[in-house]
């Protein structure tokens, strides 16, 4: 688990290529300058951490690219404190960004390879999540909302309701829809049956996988 000086200056250039393509908050650029991203991927794989590209993982699931998981977070507009629950845990490194940023972070996983290898990582960087759950993230975490934001980390075919439902007024769901290419959408609850809807551009994830067990 070694974090050295030349990791380091790899991830400053990350830092740059992010800001060059758009990503403008102070606070996400400095927790992808901060998080050791080589470490959520396996060793052999090093030259490939600090390149903004995806990158497979266990499980046929991949590590997302630097600046989707910039944009993505940008979009929550985090605050220290507030609740954020974000579906599909991955590797942890989206999960250890929003921990960085100092939001309370409850995480659904529903590959349980993922869920146990991440469960004990995690900790041992020092990033300590509210909660990581094993199970279905389309039902989301109903005995813990509303929730300040709610990240998808996997293309979803529709929008699941209980997700919307369990937003707080004023509060945002960032998820990626769509089936082979996916549309970044951005929803902002106005009130108990009213949100405002975003379309921000097009990108490519791993599909969300329902429960089917």
């Amino acid at each position: 688990m070694k974090d050295t000086f030349k990791h380091r200056g790899m991830r400053q250039k990350l830092v740059q290529t992010v800001k060059d393509k758009g990503i403008t908050d102070q606070n996400v650029l400095e927790a992808i300058g901060k998080i050791p991203r080589h470490l959520f991927m396996d060793s052999g794989f090093l030259d490939h951490a600090y390149q903004d590209k995806a990158f497979p993982i266990a499980a046929d699931q991949t590590i997302s690219q630097p600046y989707t998981v910039a944009f993505q977070t940008e979009l929550l507009r985090v605050e220290k404190g507030n609740k954020i629950l974000e579906i599909g845990t991955g590797s942890g490194y989206q999960t250890a960004v929003l921990c960085e940023l100092g939001a309370q972070v409850y995480s659904i996983e529903r590959q349980n390879e993922l869920f146990k290898k991440t469960s004990k990582f995690l900790p041992k960087l020092g990033y300590r999540p509210k909660k990581l759950i094993f199970g279905d993230g389309y039902k989301g975490l109903k005995e813990e909302a509303p929730f300040d934001g709610i990240i998808v980390t996997a293309g979803a075919p529709f929008v699941p309701k209980p997700l919307m439902g369990q937003l707080a007024i004023g509060g945002k769901l960032v998820i990626p829809v769509g089936d082979s290419v996916q549309t970044m959408t951005l929803f902002i609850r106005k009130g108990p049956k009213e949100f405002e809807k975003h379309e921000l551009g097009e990108f490519r994830f791993v599909p969300l996988l329902e429960d089917k067990n």
